[in-house]
């Protein structure tokens, strides 16, 4: 059995129910409803102060034609029928007003005013627009006029009484169209925006399904913050990177609670320096790399960020990315540990090479001998600093030693010494140098650059072509640049070309002979010199070599 609180609460739902989503019979008997309430009003009234009006046949006509056409709005099949069958209604309640006002007039005035329930009905449906502008009017002048006919006792005075009601009724008709076809209009402009609306959430529903598919997709940790630094989206992956760095004795970390480990593995990275603290600062960085969790658990990743904008250009948050390259690093930290291990062993034998070709050299032989122990000498001494080098790669940094050094013979020297190989090669090599120029620079270190760089100049001329050496000083700088017209390089290639082992897919196809350390021990000598080189290439044009080292 339902409660009465349930069957109120469900009342009430009823009720507060927009009118046009009500079935089509409920609709017909909410619009009856007022005038048939209104009805039984009346009859209250007539019956508590003239008793005698209830046995007059047109006030009797009048009430039971109401019930009727109330037991009618529920009855008829309406949603069976054409649709402005119920329309129907209004009319016969015309009728009906008529009989109640000639049955009751004597007894109770006004109640010809009824008429506006059925004028409302007919103007507020929006329905024959016209036909129901016509029928406020005369509807209500047939109530009053018909029966003056039907008496045949009238004056002209009686006809122009009777008219203000029906004009009355038209001013009401004319204000409930025009409200009605506002409202209309307004709900159509509503509906279509609201059909525009569901057209954009699903288009915004697929594009969000889209994108968290494609995020879930790709092997990257994706996490979006906003400008206060709340998380705004994070996929799958980069969930499983923050359980990652989550300590197991903590449910819900800060981000200064985070296993987040430097190169080391083992120094906590301060939290301004994290990756999403510096993205939520407004930084935009690329490969900077970190550790998430411990021990054995311990991953690399790279971290890249770019900033978002608002409509204004505000800092709106940022997008922060998660590579995980623990495998790259491992296999780099093998490598390093394998060119360590090999340069290693290539030094002990070496030096011994090199103790007896000097001891052999010590007792005078004959001049052949001496020019093929001179070739053997000189081979091992070049072996030698190729390993030298190795390891000063593999361990990251140069140790060089400043002195007063004349930089331009050095760079006179080294164009000497590559003259011969330049002209076997069919290149033109140039020297633009002042007479003297010094610099407080580890000489050897620096004419180990020259020979790099030169030799790489023309090795990659095959087909010819010049190459220009020029130095000057520049603002406390002493600057050196090395320009060839040979094969040139793509920016591509460009930006690796101080790698470690890095040879262009060039000159891997030409075979040109090389393992890749020319650049990088040259960029390391530089750098301990508290310098900088850079590259400027073109494909197929050339390439410009530039050191600044300080003066």
């Amino acid at each position: 059995m339902t409660s009465p609180t349930a069957w109120s609460s469900g009342r009430l739902s009823f009720f507060r129910r927009p009118f046009h989503e009500y079935r089509l019979t409920d609709r017909v008997a909410l619009s009856q409803m007022p005038l048939f309430v209104t009805t039984l009003l009346t009859a209250f009234l007539v019956w508590t102060f003239f008793p005698a009006t209830m046995n007059n046949p047109f006030f009797v006509t009048f009430l039971v034609s109401q019930l009727a056409l109330m037991a009618l709005c529920y009855i008829v099949p309406w949603d069976r029928l054409p649709y402005t069958s119920f329309l129907a209604i209004p009319l016969l309640d015309f009728v009906s007003i008529g009989f109640g006002r000639e049955g009751g007039q004597e007894s109770l005035t006004g109640i010809s005013l009824l008429a506006v329930f059925p004028v409302i009905w007919w103007c507020a449906s929006g329905y024959y627009p016209r036909v129901a502008l016509w029928l406020s009017f005369l509807a209500p002048l047939a109530i009053i006029w018909v029966p003056l006919f039907l008496k045949g006792n009238f004056t002209a005075q009686d006809f122009a009484r009777s008219l203000l009601l029906p004009v009355m009724m038209l001013g009401i008709g004319v204000s409930v169209s025009v409200l009605t076809l506002s409202m209309m209009r307004q709900q159509r402009e509503l509906e279509d925006k609201d059909a525009q609306l569901q057209a954009n959430l699903r288009t915004s529903q697929r594009q969000e399904s889209l994108l968290n598919t494609v995020l879930d997709t790709v092997h990257l940790g994706v996490l979006a913050v906003d400008a206060d630094g709340h998380d705004v989206l994070m996929n799958r992956k980069q969930r499983a990177n923050h359980e990652l760095a989550r300590p197991k004795d903590i449910e819900d970390p800060n981000e200064s609670q985070l296993l987040v480990f430097g190169p080391d593995r083992k120094t906590l990275v301060p939290v301004e320096e994290r990756p999403v603290r510096r993205a939520v600062l407004g930084e935009t960085f690329t490969d900077y790399l970190v550790w998430l969790g411990v021990e054995n658990e311990q991953r690399a990743f790279v971290t890249t960020a770019r900033a978002m904008k608002d409509a204004d250009g505000k800092f709106a948050g940022s997008v922060i990315a998660f590579s995980d390259v623990t495998d790259l690093v491992n296999a780099l930290t093998a490598k390093d540990d394998f060119v360590s291990s090999v340069s290693h062993e290539f030094r002990t034998p070496l030096t011994s090479i090199l103790g007896y070709v000097e001891i052999l050299l010590a007792d005078e032989p004959e001049e052949s001998q001496r020019d093929m122990l001179e070739i053997v000498r000189r081979n091992s001494e070049r072996l030698l600093t190729l390993v030298s080098d190795l390891l000063s790669s593999r361990n990251g940094q140069l140790i060089v030693t400043p002195h007063a050094v004349d930089v331009a013979e050095l760079v006179r020297a080294s164009v000497s010494s590559a003259a011969p190989r330049a002209a076997a090669s069919g290149v033109v090599l140039e020297a633009d140098v002042p007479e003297r120029l010094e610099a407080h620079v580890d000489g050897p270190r620096i004419s180990q650059v020259l020979d790099n760089l030169v030799s790489n100049a023309i090795k990659y001329s095959p087909g010819g072509g010049n190459v220009l050496v020029r130095l000057a000083q520049d603002d406390g700088y002493l600057a050196c640049h090395v320009t060839d017209t040979g094969m040139g390089m793509t920016p591509e290639d460009a930006s690796e070309v101080f790698a470690k082992f890095f040879r262009t897919s060039s000159v891997r196809r030409t075979a040109i002979p090389g393992v890749g350390l020319g650049l990088p021990i040259s960029k390391a000598i530089v750098e301990a010199h508290g310098g900088t080189i850079e590259v400027d290439s073109t494909l197929g044009k050339g390439t410009t070599f530039t050191f600044r080292v300080p003066v």
